[in-house]
């Protein structure tokens, strides 16, 4: 069974940080792409960030670019997400995915397991 499990989001004022996990059993991470993504009320999930061990590619939004940081830990299977800095805007449901196709990594459309989501608020 394919599963992806979110870990990490809570409360944090602007300025902190936060370190999401996404802990996948079924697969292993390193053979698919990762991607992280977000979504808030009235908007589309969008990518945040994602890496691909076998294409060795990573992409940030560039609303995140130089603030969060994507890595893989092959020993736990996990696919970790270090947010520095953080923003109101950043305040959202994250979700972690998982898909075959490295240069859809990004997009909603191109990740075929997702997980459940952890919640990031991120106060003023």
């Amino acid at each position: 069974e394919v599963q992806l499990v979110e870990s990490g989001g809570g409360l944090v004022q602007a300025g902190g940080s936060l370190r999401l996990s996404c802990a996948a059993s079924g697969f292993t991470v390193a053979d698919y792409a990762i991607g992280w993504f977000r979504q808030v009320p009235g908007k589309e999930r969008e990518g945040v960030s994602c890496i691909s061990s076998s294409w060795g590619s990573t992409y940030y939004a560039d609303s995140v670019k130089g603030r969060f940081i994507i890595s893989t830990d092959n020993a736990k299977n996990t696919v970790d997400l270090q947010m520095n800095n953080l923003k109101p805007e950043d305040t959202a449901v994250y979700y972690c995915a998982a898909g075959t196709q490295p240069t859809m990594c990004h997009k909603y459309s191109g990740m075929d397991y997702w997980g459940k989501g952890t919640g990031v608020t991120v106060s003023s």
